[in-house]
């Protein structure tokens, strides 16, 4: 395993065995502390519900500690480099979590940054939420072995890593999409070429969940994008994840959403707080799956 966890590619070769990590710490919850007296560094460029609870809860259950870092708290807000802001807190700490805005600024810090980095998410990827995901499938059906997963919505960095996360696991996936919101074409090609199943994207969103075991979705306009909303909403309210949408797949379809969810927009009450909705167990898995990678990353 590399030393930080940027995509959803830096754990290709590791991916199932930390899925199976992630299980076996959530049963374990209170009575496993690896990481006693470590620390993680967790700078938020964006606000976050579930990745900073998620992580903060996490280190301290595992023995650890978090410390918030906004960039008003940090030299980075009056002008100190992304190389050393990365130097002197792998001087401090043993882990760096980074929301950030720019993917490429990610990528520096890691460079820089003697400790490993996790992303928690950026503007081309979000590799922690993929592997809440992936636990949570894993969870329901106990393989991936023959799932069809279907992304319905904006083709962003959740689909992207997806999309990654869908062919090192061997499912089939298809991205439904308005035409100009397709997922990054880089991304794409390489989902493609790392499996033999099927990966495709469709504009219809009914023939993306046409046999579909697990249907996803999120939010139409992303933090940052709100001056598009009302263009976006257009565009995308045919893909609304509600009753007749998911009637159009199977009968024991799942539907998962990485929240927070605009209701009624991307999808509707019936669907989110209905029978097959895993998007409260999703949520939960945040907090074990990333246990899971912080135990990998800074575990001795």
């Amino acid at each position: 395993m590399t030393k930080d966890l940027i995509s959803i590619l830096d754990v290709r070769d590791d991916i199932h065995n930390i899925i199976e990590e992630a299980i076996d710490i959530k049963a374990k919850r209170y009575n496993y502390q690896p990481l006693i007296n470590k620390g993680l560094g967790m700078i938020f460029e964006k606000p976050s519900t579930r990745t900073r609870v998620s992580f903060e809860v996490g280190i301290n259950q595992l023995g650890g500690y978090g410390l918030y870092l906004s960039p008003k708290d940090l030299q980075i807000g009056r002008g100190e480099t992304i190389p050393d802001t990365a130097r002197v807190l792998s001087r401090f700490v043993d882990g760096i979590m980074y929301r950030a805005f720019e993917h490429k600024v990610m990528m520096e810090l890691a460079k820089h940054a003697t400790i490993p980095v996790i992303n928690g998410l950026d503007d081309l990827e979000h590799p922690c939420q993929i592997l809440a995901d992936l636990q949570t499938i894993k969870e329901h059906f106990g393989d991936f072995s023959g799932l069809k997963i279907a992304y319905v919505g904006d083709g962003n960095n959740v689909c992207n890593s997806l999309l990654l996360g869908a062919a090192l696991t061997g499912m089939d996936m298809s991205v439904g999409c308005p035409e100009g919101y397709e997922p990054d074409k880089d991304i794409l090609a390489k989902a493609k070429e790392l499996t033999n199943k099927t990966i495709e994207v469709l504009n219809s969103p009914q023939e993306a969940v046409q046999d579909a075991d697990v249907i996803y979705t999120d939010v139409w306009v992303s933090m940052g994008e709100e001056a598009d909303k009302e263009r976006k909403g257009r565009a995308f309210l045919p893909f609304q994840v509600n009753m007749s949408l998911l009637n159009s797949a199977k009968n024991d379809t799942i539907v998962l959403h990485c929240l927070p969810a605009h209701r009624g927009m991307e999808i509707t009450d019936a669907v989110i707080d209905g029978p097959r909705s895993m998007v409260w167990d999703q949520a939960e898995n945040r907090l074990h799956a990333q246990k899971a990678v912080m135990v990998r990353l800074m575990g001795d």
